[in-house]
């Protein structure tokens, strides 16, 4: 998981420098912010002197998904204010697939935050070295604009083989997200989630008062 940071944070890196910032605001934003995807985004606003409410803005809507992440995140097992601290600071899509699984239920708190930490460190080297030595890949090299999509194909192959059958589940994912995509395409992301939290617990209460059969 920590390798498939490896291409993105060069790509960040590089194009922190190709924008005329200094190659220290890579390995910066990559360990203060650690907000990903959004990263990307604020390049552009930055250099253009955007205002503060309009990144702001941005940066709300593109990570308001981990509000929902955190409703089954196990930060409950998770000890100490300290650990408690990072790990609702470090909780990245990659890590909530990891410990959202069944395999992870037992994971000690040490491992959790050990996990968190190296995917952490995997992005902010990795952005750092892209700043430094970005501009030495060869033009040649194909398939790092690649990485994210494998990265997410492989977290719901993994979170597939944990729903053990249970089919409404993705099937309901795949609607939201379609259903999203038709009715507000410019806000995808939190559409799709808000249907598919809605969808989960129209489902939850009608199974829940669903009567049983003797």
């Amino acid at each position: 998981m920590g390798l498939a940071f490896v291409p993105l944070g060069l790509a960040f890196g590089a194009l922190v420098v190709q924008s005329g910032l200094d190659w220290w605001w890579a390995g910066l934003s990559a360990a203060l912010i650690y907000g990903g995807s959004f990263e990307f985004l604020p390049i552009g606003m930055v250099t253009a002197a955007a205002p503060l409410a309009a990144i702001a803005g941005t940066a709300f809507m593109v990570n308001v998904r981990h509000v929902f992440y955190a409703l089954s995140f196990p930060l409950h097992r998770v000890k100490g204010g300290l650990g408690k601290a990072y790990g609702t600071f470090a909780l990245s899509d990659e890590a909530y697939a990891l410990t959202a699984g069944g395999n992870a239920q037992s994971w000690s708190s040490r491992r959790i935050l050990r996990l968190q930490l190296l995917m952490h460190l995997y992005w902010a080297g990795s952005a750092t070295a892209g700043a430094l030595l970005g501009s030495l890949i060869p033009d040649s090299v194909t398939g790092l604009d690649f990485a994210l999509t494998a990265l997410f194909a492989v977290l719901a192959l993994d979170a597939l083989r944990d729903l053990r059958g249970d089919l409404p589940t993705p099937a309901l994912a795949l609607l939201s997200a379609v259903a999203a995509r038709l009715l507000l395409p410019g806000q995808m992301l939190l559409a799709a989630f808000a249907l598919f939290t809605a969808g989960l617990l129209a489902r939850h209460f009608t199974t829940r008062r669903r009567p049983s059969h003797a």
